[in-house]
Formats: structure tokens, sequence, C-alpha cells
């Protein structure tokens, strides 16, 4: 949603479909899929071409020993973001699996939601 906001994918139904698409911010745990090519950290031409300087300011959280989503993913998805200037956070651990979500655990992951609380509040989305 954060990368393909211009185009919508069904035909204006009232005035609501005229209002931007595009979210005041991203955030996304484990992003996956979207390095060229296993043990590469360069984009997929699909991700690259969508990253501009209108892609919103995005948070990133990746654990290393991820079975399903790679680090190099999170990473190629970062530099994207930096390359177009778009403000970026990234959280990366040694230790926490995959599709953790809300659910507590005994790694330093688990209290993401903080962390995008307090980011939040960095980039004027909340109040502190």
């Amino acid at each position: 949603m954060s990368t393909h906001f211009e185009h919508r994918l069904y035909k204006p139904v009232d005035a609501a479909d005229s209002v931007s698409c595009r979210p005041d911010f991203a955030v996304a745990l484990y992003p996956g899929h979207l390095s060229l090519a296993p043990n590469t950290i360069e984009l997929n031409s699909d991700i690259r071409t969508h990253i501009t300087s209108d892609t919103p300011p995005t948070f990133l959280l990746q654990n290393e020993d991820d079975r399903v989503d790679r680090v190099e993913d999170a990473l190629s998805y970062y530099a994207g973001l930096k390359k177009a200037g778009v403000p970026v956070e990234m959280h990366s651990y040694a230790k926490g699996g995959h599709a953790f979500g809300l659910r507590p655990t005994k790694f330093a992951a688990t209290r993401w939601p903080t962390l995008v609380e307090t980011w939040l509040a960095s980039i004027g989305m909340i109040s502190q």
C-alpha cells in the first residue's frame, strides 16, 4: 500500500474516490520478497520503480533469524527508501523469528508497538 497508492484497482464510484490513497505513514514488520534474488540486497524491479520521494515515512522491523522473510529484504527496502529521501526508521534484531505480531515473546522485538508509538510521535503523527 505504501508504494502502490497512485493507481486505484477499481473505477471511481463516488467523491471519496477522488481523495488520495497515499497513507500518512507505513509500518512494515518483517517485509519480505523485496530483493532481486537470494543473497542480494538489490531491490526487485517492482518495488524499486514504486519507491519515490512521495512514499510515506516508514518504520521497518526485522528479525535476522526469520526463516520466511530475509533480513536482506528489509535492508534493501531501507536502502531504497533512504535513496529516495523518504524518512525511515529500521529496527533489526538477532532473534525473534517470524510472525510474532502482537503476541508477547521473550525477545526484544516484542516491544515493537512501543517503538512504533515513539516513532509516530517523532514524525508528528501523534502527540508525545
